[in-house]
């Protein structure tokens, strides 16, 4: 049995033009990643100038690309051409399985503004930036 075809991620303009939305999702993982154009371009072994290209629509990346870029990203295919965009009511529920997670969330209600916006800060660096173990 072959699979079917993979439905792009596409929008339509105002005048009815299909419209790809790859280059934002390559964008958006991108610097989800912490990765500058040059470096997502060293992962891949392509010149920063065709990871530029991509983000800007002004290529289209072939099949072995999409398959380089998804493996840089460290996302599926599907997850890439979908802008690796996942079900909030999915992400919560992987949150609330966390140990550490259900364990603070009860005191998470005592906190200030500025408390919760400097943890919420904090939080987001380390999963957009993972720290590297020596």
């Amino acid at each position: 049995m072959t699979p079917g075809p993979v439905a792009l991620p596409a929008t339509v303009d105002s005048n009815g033009h299909g419209q790809l939305r790859l280059a934002h999702s390559i964008r958006s993982l991108r610097l989800r990643n912490g990765l500058s154009q040059r470096q997502l371009a060293l992962r891949m072994s392509v010149p920063r100038t065709y990871v530029s290209k991509i983000e800007n629509e002004k290529a289209t990346p072939t099949l072995s690309s999409l398959e380089r870029l998804a493996k840089a990203l460290a996302v599926s295919v599907p997850d890439l051409l979908s802008g690796g965009e996942r079900n909030r009511q999915e992400e919560v529920r992987e949150l609330m399985e966390d140990p550490f997670v259900a364990e603070v969330l009860p005191y998470v209600s005592q906190l200030n503004g500025m408390q919760m916006s400097s943890i919420l800060a904090q939080v987001r660096d380390l999963t957009v930036r993972p720290r590297r173990s020596a």
